[in-house]
Formats: C-alpha cells, sequence, structure tokens
C-alpha cells in the first residue's frame, strides 16, 4: 500500500508559546492497571508459546482497579480493606482439547509485577484479583487460523511522533528521575506513585509534581517538610542546565500545621490505597506521555493482543517510524506518523500515512524518498518488529 507523504504548514509544538504536558509513573493507579495488563499480556504470549507453539486470540485490555481504605498515622498505617483489582475481556482456554493454565498465568503475572514494582503491595493481602476472562467470539478466533497474513481483529488506528519538545524530555526525565533506583535508594521513603505536569509559556516552566512519603518512614510533621524540601533540592539540582525557567512545586495540598490531614502521606506507594481508582486507557500513551499538543486516538496499547490487534500493534509501529525518519532526516522540525487498518486486512500491511514540518530551505520532493524509503523498510521487517513487541522489549505506557 502506497505511502502518502504530506508537508505541514504550522508551527513546531516546541516553538509555540504555550504547551502541556503529563507523565503518570509507575505507581499512579492508571500506570499500574496498564502495566499490570501488559505484564499479564507478556505472560500469556509466553504460556502461549511454550504450550501451542502460536498466540491465539485474546486480549486483557480492560481492567478496573478500584482504591482500597487505610490509616495513615506518623511513623505507621494499616490497610483496612483491600484494593481489587478486576481483569476482564477474552482469552483462549484450550487448544485442541487441552486446558491452557490462563487464571493460574494471570494470577502470577500480577503477583511478579506487584512484587518486582510496588513491593510494599502484599499481593492477596492488600491487593485482591478477580479474573473475569472469557472465551472471545469464533468470528475472531477465526482470524488466528489463517494460513495467509494475519487479519487485524479491529478497524482501528493509531499515531506516533517525533522528536520530543524540551518540555517533554524534561516531563519524562523528571518522572523517571523520581522512580529510578538511584533515588530511591536516596530517598527510600517516598513512593512510586508519580504524577508529573508540565506547563510551559515561553521559556518559563511550571512543573507540578504529586509523590507521597511513606508514612512507616516518616516520624513527624517536621521532618515531613524537612524531607520535601531536599527532594526539592535534589529535582533542582538535577534539571538546573534545563533549557528553561523552571518552577518546582511539589504536592501542592500540603498545609503546615495540620498534621497528618496537611500531608501527602502512603502506606503502600500508591493512592490506590484509600484515594484514587484506576482504569486502562486513561494514562500516559505508548511513548510514555500525555501530551497535549500532539495527535493521538482512542486506543489503549496496554494488554492487547501482540498478533492481531492493530491498536497496540500500530500505537508503538507509529512511534517508532516516527523516530526513525526523524534520525534519518534530522533537519525536519515535526514527523508525524498515522496507521490504520480495517478489521480482517492484512495487519502487517498498514494504511500509512507520514505528516512533516520542513526546515526553512528544505522541500518535500528533497526527502520524500527518504520518508518513503524508511517505512518500506520497516514494514518490511514486519516479523521481527512483531516478534519484539511480543516479547515486551518496547514500552507501551
Amino acid at each position: 500500500m502506497a505511502v502518502i507523504v504530506e508537508a505541514l504548514h504550522d508551527t513546531p509544538v516546541a516553538r509555540r508559546r504555550v504547551e502541556l504536558v503529563e507523565r503518570k509513573g509507575i505507581g499512579h493507579p492508571d500506570t499500574m492497571c496498564d502495566a499490570l495488563v501488559e505484564a499479564i499480556a507478556l505472560a500469556l504470549n509466553r504460556m502461549y508459546l511454550e504450550r501451542t507453539g502460536a498466540i491465539p486470540h485474546y486480549n486483557i485490555d480492560k481492567a478496573l482497579l478500584v482504591a482500597g481504605e487505610c490509616t495513615k498515622c506518623f511513623g505507621s498505617g494499616q490497610v483496612m480493606r483491600a484494593m481489587e483489582l478486576f481483569v476482564g475481556d477474552r482469552a483462549t482456554f484450550n487448544v485442541d482439547g487441552n486446558r491452557l493454565p490462563v487464571e493460574e498465568t494471570v494470577r502470577e503475572a500480577i503477583d511478579a509485577w506487584l512484587r518486582a514494582s510496588l513491593p510494599l503491595i502484599r499481593p492477596g493481602k492488600d491487593l485482591q484479583s478477580h479474573v473475569l476472562l472469557a472465551p472471545g467470539s469464533e468470528e475472531l478466533r477465526r482470524i488466528f487460523k489463517q494460513t495467509t497474513a494475519i487479519g487485524s481483529n479491529d478497524t482501528c488506528g493509531a499515531s506516533g511522533y517525533a522528536p520530543l519538545t524540551p518540555t517533554e524530555e524534561i516531563t519524562l526525565a523528571a518522572e523517571h528521575f523520581l522512580n529510578s533506583a538511584e533515588f530511591k535508594q536516596r530517598f527510600p521513603d517516598t513512593g512510586q506513585d508519580v504524577k508529573v505536569f508540565a506547563l510551559r509559556h515561553d521559556q518559563s516552566v511550571e512543573m507540578t509534581i504529586a509523590m507521597p512519603l511513606l508514612c512507616t518512614a516518616t516520624p513527624s510533621e517536621p521532618a515531613y517538610f524537612a524531607r520535601k524540601a531536599e527532594i526539592m533540592d535534589a529535582l533542582v539540582q538535577r534539571f538546573r542546565t534545563a533549557p528553561f525557567e523552571i518552577a518546582w512545586r511539589l504536592n501542592c495540598l500540603d498545609r503546615p500545621g495540620d498534621g497528618t490531614e496537611g500531608v501527602y502521606l502512603s502506606l503502600t506507594g500508591t493512592s490506590a490505597e484509600d484515594a484514587d481508582s484506576g482504569e486502562v486507557g486513561r494514562g500516559n500513551r505508548a511513548n510514555g506521555l500525555i501530551a497535549f499538543a500532539r495527535p493521538t486516538g482512542g486506543e489503549a496499547a496496554p494488554g492487547k493482543n501482540p498478533v492481531a490487534h492493530a491498536g497496540k500493534i500500530y500505537s508503538v509501529l507509529s512511534h517508532r517510524l516516527a523516530q526513525l525518519i526523524h534520525a534519518q532526516c534530522p533537519t525536519l522540525h515535526e514527523v508525524y506518523v498515522h496507521l490504520a487498518a480495517r478489521i480482517g486486512e492484512p495487519v502487517d500491511q498498514p494504511w500509512s500515512a507520514v505528516q512533516v514540518l520542513l526546515a526553512e530551505g528544505v522541500m518535500l520532493g528533497d526527502i520524500e524518498a527518504d520518508i518513503r524509503a524508511v517505512v518500506e523498510a520497516e514494514l518490511s521487517q514486519f516479523d521481527t518488529f512483531q516478534a519484539q513487541l511480543t516479547q515486551g522489549l518496547f514500552p507501551v505506557c
């Protein structure tokens, strides 16, 4: 299928006066849902390949995390009602009459992810899982039995872009810094529920961050605010060379003198313990950001089947193609890649369009052939990309 290439005539996002960018960290309830269903999907991929040699029909992209209840004091806390994770949608439970351990695989994946990512949450105690999967429809299961190219199991599309703006880069880097092993070693009394919101106005950025301190490691209100000041200093030092004037704000609801009601504390590291529920698809896009000025779609990549679901495949591939095109043509201000497929059409032959913002003095004809070559070369290696996606080599949230 021919690749449509178009030149846009607009102001690059980085040159606009206003830009808004958001990033939800690994402990945010929405990101927890995204990461958990993706962990389940990767575990199912491995199980299906080991047991059957192929990945059959499944989609695990519907999940709801219901907040629990807990009490928090300076120096202590207790879970009063567990968080609850409801995992729904479809899976293949039998192949050639042989039962497959779907529910066991799902529960093991949930527990393993929690132990690795949020170690203060006790699986089965602080978070209880409800696996509500059922077999898929015959029409969709039939797609995976095709001897020719696998057809898309949905009509959908996705958009990706490159390069990141400086504001996007700093937003992503701030969350990565606050949840890094290095930072957590220095500040082990901080939780993983980090949310970063950047608002750029010209060359000034207001960076608002929410991140709880662990109540069991915070002995008093003065200790909380002293630690908060140290975290602020660490942020200022880490980003002192940023190309902006940054105004940092941390835990904006804090009110000295109000005791535990005036500080952001957590027992388990996430607000899902008592304050905020989560849902798949409400968090970061496949490149890890929520960028208000960029095109996006309605697909949630985490948990979807990497063999046939165009919503997952194209969400990741569109960003990858944009990055590859910009690497090949670095003078381009911006690259946007749009991919789409109808249900039943070969998933490895997407409708493809590339939109670019050209640098001054560059004509579309100067770089159009290079753009097409990048897209065609990557699509010719679709099987390799899909195998890497199946193994979890590309982040999706």
